[in-house]
């Protein structure tokens, strides 16, 4: 799918240049406070395993989470994962759909960052 972007995507960094722009200064803390990062990173990994609910749709679910939430750094990581686990460009949109339902005008501005981050981690789909 081809996209044009508008004057907000050329000012503004998604994706992967919101996980380059975060990487040194998380590490930073990482480093002040390791055992927090470490129970976190546990508490991740156990949270999005795949169970009764399978992956995908845990980190969907996470990415909507961030986009009620306005995380910048949270809608690339799950978008990322969203990505990584096969979600679709039609699955992140139909999701940002409810998203706005739920939350209104700012689902408006933050599920297109989240669908412009999704697009940087996804592989380019055919038509």
């Amino acid at each position: 799918m081809t996209t044009v972007a508008n004057a907000d995507d050329r000012n503004h960094v998604h994706g992967k240049g919101v996980q380059e722009g975060l990487a040194p200064l998380a590490r930073d803390l990482r480093r002040a406070i390791p055992d927090v990062y470490k129970a976190f990173s546990e508490l991740h990994s156990a949270a999005l395993a795949p169970g009764v609910i399978d992956a995908k749709t845990k980190e969907l679910i996470a990415l909507a989470v961030a986009v009620s939430t306005q995380c910048d750094g949270c809608i690339a990581s799950h978008a990322k994962g969203a990505a990584r686990l096969g979600a679709t460009e039609a699955e992140v949109a139909e999701m940002l759909g409810v998203v706005i339902l739920m939350i209104g005008g700012p689902g408006t501005v933050y599920g297109p960052r989240a669908l412009a981050s999704f697009r940087s981690f996804a592989p380019a789909e055919t038509d």
